[in-house]
């Protein structure tokens, strides 16, 4: 299997068609069959087979299609590094974040570095933890900044600082009158939250209702306190989430304290066996400064 046969099955399986493939990738439809028809060749066996003039991708080609498509963005990430090195990467800082990070002490950071270079180029990602700790690995990133450690063997992790859970709340609900919440005033209110295996803040939330003999019961899972806003405000629940959701803001919502404390780490992540842009330096000195002031705001106030 070569690069250009590796393309054309991942065009393929992404794009659904031989026709839409071929306008993929600026090639004629007859060009992409041949190749694939090549590929099956060497194979030995079929990637896809036409049922009802449909194009259907095989058990095969679906065993095939994950790793294929990892080892296409590896080489596409060499090919970036490549061009990377000959440039010396000027004027380029590529940032994974996790989303309530971006939604919050991103901004301000981003706002402070730029004021300070204004040639440099940003490439935001904001994705799930697992691809940001996926792409740091394979040089798609520079840095990432996370809520929680990615834990790699050439990955440097510094601890930016901590946030704790509050409870986000509709304005005009009850509870909103108390300047805590606790696991037992949630007592029979849906909970909106993460669910007990998102990384360290799950099963710390989960202790933290045990220890006041409860079972913390979750009526919508989310991954991230930019999800759990809209819910609270539309009236489905209670949210308890990191206090980075307090930074968000919005109208129609009000943030409480939440007891016993809990809080998630906010980490920095560097892969020390890749190229450095030379702008980390300056980008991660704007990122504290705006961290440092987002931790007066965290807190919530009645």
């Amino acid at each position: 299997m070569n690069v250009r046969q590796l393309e054309i099955f991942r065009t393929i399986m992404r794009d659904g068609t031989i026709t839409a493939a071929a306008n993929s990738l600026g090639v004629s439809q007859p060009a992409v069959s041949k190749l694939l028809l090549q590929l099956e060749d060497q194979l030995g066996y079929a990637l896809f087979e036409r049922i009802g003039g449909r194009l259907v991708p095989t058990m095969e080609a679906h065993l095939l299609f994950s790793d294929a498509d990892r080892v296409f963005r590896q080489m596409e990430a060499l090919k970036t590094l490549a061009r990377d090195v000959g440039a010396n990467k000027i004027g380029l800082l590529r940032i994974g974040a996790s989303l309530p990070l971006a939604y919050s002490v991103l901004p301000p950071a981003l706002a402070d570095f730029r004021s300070r270079h204004p040639e440099v180029k940003i490439h935001l990602h904001t994705l799930p933890k697992r691809e940001i700790a996926e792409a740091l690995t394979i040089g798609d990133i520079d840095v990432a900044v996370t809520l929680s450690a990615i834990l790699a063997p050439s990955v440097r992790v510094e601890a930016l600082g901590a946030t704790p859970m509050v409870a986000v709340l509709r304005e005009g609900d009850p509870l909103a009158a108390h300047e805590v919440i606790t696991p037992e005033l949630l007592e029979g209110v849906p909970l909106i939250s993460y669910g007990s295996h998102a990384d360290e803040v799950g099963p710390a939330l989960d202790e933290a209702f045990a220890s006041r003999g409860l079972i913390r019961d979750v009526a919508i899972q989310i991954a991230s306190s930019v999800g759990a806003l809209p819910l609270v405000r539309q009236g489905l629940g209670v949210a308890v989430v990191d206090g980075l959701a307090v930074l968000q803001g919005g109208e129609g919502i009000v943030a409480r304290r939440f007891e016993p404390v809990v809080t998630t780490r906010v980490s920095i992540s560097i892969n020390e066996q890749r190229p450095k842009s030379r702008f980390i330096s300056a980008f991660l000195q704007s990122l504290r400064r705006s961290f440092a002031a987002a931790e007066d705001c965290t807190a919530p106030r009645r």
